[in-house]
């Protein structure tokens, strides 16, 4: 298991040190105020010497030493106050900076890569990483960083009032350090699993949630639950372990400070008695005791808390430090296309190592042809789409538009000239004007209404009671899969690229709707080259040519007239079953 705590600092130390004057103000304002802190207590010990020695005429020095002892309190006040509101802008500007990077890389990972990770443990890394760094920052703050400037300028004053005295505490409090993070350096392992198996959690309730129909259809509720029930008991045990661990560490902390105090009274008993000490020095020792103890008490559990939040980021920060598996060039061009001529250039490609979906494979549409991509599941057809689109990159030969090698072209470009209706359209959470325009976002409401009248989802849009403003629910799950496709066809059509991709993009619809929106994608394809990967033969017959693809290679070709007549060819069989017969 590799340890990305060393990059979590450099990355939430890149994005802090992007307001390097507001730190400065920052620390600066830490020092005075630790510093009057510490002066204050000198103010209390010239008054408890002033008083011991019983010489009342000296009442007015009195009153003006717990007059300074006010003045220095009011200054700590002031720094306090400063430092809380420069620090309310710092850190919620940089977790805001945060999330941007994370929304903006996460986004540029692969197709792959949004495969092989459930959403839910995605969304609940990024929110974390936020979180760790404000965690991080509160402590290394507020708690650490103010417990280190607090025991230098105690240590000065100790120094000042006897040398052994500082001696002792330097001693001390590098052993307390020593101890402390070796202790959680132990202890980080452990934290590390727990954010682990947190995550595992995550994505194990967000696999379940949307799933729930499938759990009802096939009777999975007590195997789900004794599978949620066995992944709780682990989270159960190892949280339990470092729950333990840290009680452990305040025990160990407690013992040391009753030493420290008990050693440090003894020391000053027997100065005391030469003379070197005065009253007024123990009350200094112990409000100084009192301050260091209260932070150290708690330093423990804070350098533990920041372990604990370097664990909860280290996930995220696997993604962030992992490199794009699908990447544009140095200096990649844009794709400009001007006839849509697409050209599969002897590729190998397999999805697993030492597998080929496709090898040496050749295929070439023509500009402004009309090809459907037909034959078994699993030939290819979906892999060829994936392909042109740049979702995988080759392991061999070359795919072009235009001429294009579309491995040296950006990927935006790339997909900006690719209009694409999916077999299972997801859409936003958002209002359906706002899904259909997402393809072209300066569209106007006229040619949104334009697109989904075209895809004939301007009908049931229309019937409901907030029309094109009607949210659709996470994926589109408030839509029928019917309507969700029609609302992909609108999307496309708005977008009005110049190749046109559709993957078994009526797969979902009635009859009646598939007659009407037949018609609408022959007058989109007008002009365009189009792809369309189907099952249903019936909506491909009127392209210019049918490909048979199966286990990746091209076994057939040609227009439905010719294939249907072919002997015992693939595509005469495939239409022979849907047609109502029997393949022989």
């Amino acid at each position: 298991m590799k340890n990305y705590t060393r990059q979590t600092y450099k990355i939430f130390w890149n994005h802090a040190k992007r307001y390097k004057l507001v730190l400065f103000v920052m620390i600066i304002g830490l020092i005075l105020a630790n510093l009057a802190e510490v002066y204050a207590p000198i103010w209390y010990k010239r008054l408890i010497d002033l008083v011991s020695s019983n010489q009342a005429d000296k009442f007015d020095q009195g009153v003006r030493i717990v007059i300074f002892a006010w003045l220095t309190h009011m200054m700590a006040w002031l720094f306090w106050r400063i430092n809380t509101f420069v620090n309310n802008y710092f850190q919620p500007r940089v977790m805001a900076d945060l999330l941007n990077t994370c929304f903006k890389y996460l986004q540029l990972h692969s197709f792959t890569f949004f495969s092989n990770n459930f959403a839910g443990s995605l969304v609940k890394k990024t929110t974390r990483y936020e979180r760790s760094f404000e965690n991080i920052a509160d402590q290394m703050y507020w708690h650490i960083g103010q417990t280190v400037i607090r025991f230098l300028l105690i240590f000065a004053v100790m120094w000042w009032v006897n040398v052994l005295f500082a001696l002792i505490l330097a001693v001390w409090v590098a052993l307390y350090f020593y101890l402390h993070l070796k202790f959680t350096n132990f202890k980080l392992k452990y934290d590390i699993q727990k954010a682990e198996l947190d995550s595992k959690m995550s994505g194990f309730l967000a696999d379940t949630i949307t799933n729930n129909l499938n759990i009802k259809f096939f009777g999975g509720y007590k195997r789900e639950s004794k599978s949620f029930a066995d992944l709780n008991e682990k989270h159960y045990k190892i949280r339990k372990w470092t729950w333990d661990l840290a009680a452990m560490a305040e025990a160990g902390q407690s013992f040391m400070m009753v030493a420290l105090e008990l050693l440090l009274l003894y020391v000053a008993l027997r100065l005391w008695r030469t003379g070197a000490v005065t009253v007024g020095d123990f009350v200094l020792i112990q409000v100084y005791l009192s301050q260091l103890f209260g932070r150290l008490w708690e330093l423990g559990r804070y350098i533990r808390q920041i372990y604990e939040s370097l664990a909860d980021a280290e996930e995220m920060t696997e993604i962030l430090v992992a490199p794009h598996e699908i990447q544009d060039l140095p200096g990649a061009a844009q794709l400009r296309v001007e006839k849509g001529e697409i050209d599969f250039k002897s590729i190998t490609f397999g999805y697993y190592e030492n597998t080929n979906t496709f090898k040496k494979f050749d295929f070439k549409i023509r500009a402004g042809e009309r090809v459907a991509l037909v034959g078994p599941s699993g030939g290819g057809k979906t892999t060829i789409v994936k392909l042109l689109l740049r979702f995988h990159d080759l392991d061999k030969g070359e795919i072009s538009i235009d001429g294009q090698d579309i491995s040296k072209i950006t990927q935006e470009s790339l997909r900006a000239n690719i209009a694409l209706v999916p077999q299972e359209p997801i859409l936003f959470h958002r209002g359906l004007m706002e899904n259909i325009r997402y393809a072209r976002p300066n569209a106007t409401d006229q040619e949104v209404i334009k697109a989904a009248k075209l895809a004939h989802a301007h009908e049931f849009i229309s019937s409901f009671p907030d029309g094109y403003d009607t949210y659709v629910g996470e994926r589109g799950i408030k839509l029928s899969g019917g309507e969700r496709q029609r609302v992909a066809i609108a999307r496309a059509i708005l977008k009005d690229a110049p190749i046109f991709i559709l993957d078994e993009a009526t797969s979902s619809l009635d009859s009646e709707s598939e007659l009407f929106i037949q018609d609408a994608l022959r007058n989109l394809m007008k002009g365009k080259t189009t792809i369309v990967v189907a099952h249903r033969l019936s909506t491909i017959m009127q392209m210019d040519r049918i490909v048979v693809i199966e286990k990746g290679k091209i076994i057939e070709e040609g227009k439905h007239e010719e294939l249907v007549k072919a002997k015992q060819g693939i595509y005469q069989k495939l239409w022979k079953i849907q047609a109502g017969g029997f393949a022989e």
